[in-house]
């Protein structure tokens, strides 16, 4: 069915549609890996051309190697800073995973980061920067520049009970900002704490086409089942609006967007999309430093660094025939877990081919959903407004501790594991959290055992 909202067409799709578990192991098409070790977040698909497999080595090399102050000998790989968080891509996505918060107070945010801006938008629509400090909080500097400042994490525990009397507890955090060198973060400051998302299967989701996005939206609940994912519609390099697909609130369109803004951003590396030194107009010492190039990571080096980004595997799944992992997959669907972690859809046509036309089993949707107000950051994003966040794929979670050694999700870290994870779930989610809590002892180790199954 076809619905016109706010200038925009929605293929509604029923809520059966694409919402069936196949017993299938291939996760991620045709290029699939049949890898369970510390590296089965790291490998090339496997349909991929073995010519290209030069190009993916080469951005594996972009994206591992340390960048350096500049001037250096190193011409092709200085211009860090002024001001950073990470000296290289895989210092937040480790092993090209996923990141968490730090472990104490004491230790820095070493795979995460702070997003921070003020009250209003940008003329572009997306998030207004601060004026000290941009839209990004760099904890680490160059020579001679200032850090902007540093934040540390406290946790007050949430205890809770299960309908069949089993405890819980959740950890809420709390955020405390120090050593802020150009002016201090007063109530008028919107922040948000972000972890550095796995980078597998990235190609495979620009791959969707656009049409497919959208008919999975229902920002209305025209189906009355209490879920209304919505596309954020944001710009891509030519400023037309396109659906969102990358980032925490799906606020960047394209693979090439997003490396582009994570170098300026993360790294301090300009690019052709991001020319101008990360330096807001009160750090006089940031804007003296010097450059590294103009731009100081070329077309070149951007193109190969994105190549590697859109094909890094899906690790297959595993134990699909266990008999709880089965019985995990049907109530993952009859607590409509499925309708925004949706399961079977196919690619389209993209510049990669061996991207296009595969059977996938992502488990998102990438659409906006309103969490609820225990997760919200209150800081707009484009069209994601505070209490919405995109749909998180779920294809390879079950090996995020063989491959980063922990188990925290959500967007910043803050649940211990998967079963905690559910349990911050809220807002359109708040139905399938309060049939887990009701579930018995076996039915929720089930669900959990197909979830790490993914």
């Amino acid at each position: 069915m076809l619905m016109f909202v706010a200038g925009i067409f929605y293929f509604m799709a029923s809520s059966t549609d694409t919402l069936t578990v196949p017993p299938d192991p291939h996760s991620g098409g045709e290029g699939t890996v049949f890898n369970q070790s510390r590296d089965a977040f790291a490998k090339p698909a496997n349909n991929l051309a073995t010519p290209k497999l030069r190009d993916f080595t080469f951005g594996n090399k972009m994206f591992n190697t340390n960048w350096v102050q500049a001037p250096a000998s190193v011409t092709t790989l200085d211009g860090l800073g002024p001001t950073f968080n990470r000296v290289s891509c895989s210092g937040c996505h480790f092993k090209d995973g996923r990141g968490r918060p730090p472990l104490h107070p004491d230790e820095p945010m070493n795979s995460m980061l702070l997003r921070v801006s003020v009250s209003g938008m940008a003329e572009d629509g997306g998030p207004k920067p601060h004026p000290a400090y941009g839209l990004q909080l760099n904890n680490l500097s160059i020579t001679g520049v200032s850090a902007e400042g540093r934040a540390t994490i406290y946790y007050d525990e949430m205890p809770g009970t299960y309908a069949d009397g089993t405890p819980y507890s959740l950890r809420k955090p709390r955020y405390v900002f120090s050593e802020m060198n150009f002016g201090p973060m007063d109530d008028g400051v919107l922040f948000s704490p972000r972890v550095a998302p796995p980078m597998h299967g990235l190609g495979l989701l620009e791959a969707i086409p656009e049409k497919t996005i959208l008919s999975f939206a229902d920002p209305d609940d025209k189906d009355g089942d209490g879920i209304s994912g919505r596309p954020n519609m944001v710009p891509n390099e030519n400023g037309k609006r396109v659906v969102g697909r990358f980032g925490w609130k799906a606020n960047v369109a394209t693979l090439r967007l997003q490396d582009a803004a994570a170098a300026q951003g993360d790294i301090g590396i300009t690019t052709s999309l991001h020319p101008e030194q990360n330096c807001p107009e009160p750090q006089t010492a940031c804007k003296a430093a010097v450059s590294g190039g103009e731009p100081e990571m070329s077309d070149e080096q951007l193109r190969k660094l994105v190549f590697y980004s859109q094909t890094l595997a899906v690790p297959a799944r595993r134990h699909i025939d266990d008999l709880d992992v089965k019985h995990g997959a049907e109530l993952f669907k009859t607590t409509q877990c499925a309708v925004c972690h949706r399961t079977n859809m196919k690619t389209g046509t993209h510049e990669v081919p061996e991207l296009s036309n595969q059977r996938i089993q992502p488990y998102t949707d990438l659409l906006l959903h309103d969490m609820g107000d225990q997760l919200a950051d209150h800081r707009p994003d484009y069209q994601a407004n505070g209490n919405e966040w995109r749909t998180p794929p779920l294809w390879g979670i079950g090996l995020v501790y063989t491959v980063n050694g922990h188990t925290n999700f959500m967007h910043d870290g803050r649940a211990r594991n998967l079963e905690e994870a559910i349990l911050w779930h809220g807002g359109e989610a708040e139905k399938a959290k309060q049939m887990f809590l009701a579930m018995p002892k076996q039915d929720r180790a089930a669900l959990l055992k197909f979830l790490d199954s993914l």
